[in-house]
């Protein structure tokens, strides 16, 4: 079990871990009473951080049960998805490509 949170590649490095935490707390409170959800809460709660483009983001929105955030210093667009937990995701989400800080 884990979840997913996807972030745009254009958020600057300093607001990403906020901004996933936040993702997280909001996901588990939208989905708290999802089977998924107390199975990955009530165990080790993997999470997975990736970054895409625009065009993917968008079209991570088809996919079901997610929570979408967004950012008030970025003049509240969009940032963020995070997917409830499941055992099992789309293909899609194996290519997508972890995060990691760029300004180091």
């Amino acid at each position: 079990m884990k979840m997913y949170i996807i972030v745009k590649d254009n958020i600057p490095d300093k607001l990403v871990p906020v901004i996933t935490a936040h993702a997280s707390l909001a996901c588990y409170k939208k989905y708290e009473t999802n089977e998924d959800m107390q199975k990955w809460i009530n165990g080790i709660f993997k999470k997975v951080v990736c970054v895409t483009n625009e065009i993917e983001f968008e079209k991570l929105k088809d996919e079901p049960d997610f929570v979408a955030l967004t950012e008030s210093s970025l003049g509240n667009d969009e940032v963020c998805l995070a997917f409830c937990p499941r055992e099992e995701y789309p293909k899609r989400f194996k290519f997508l490509k972890m995060w990691a800080p760029q300004n180091t």
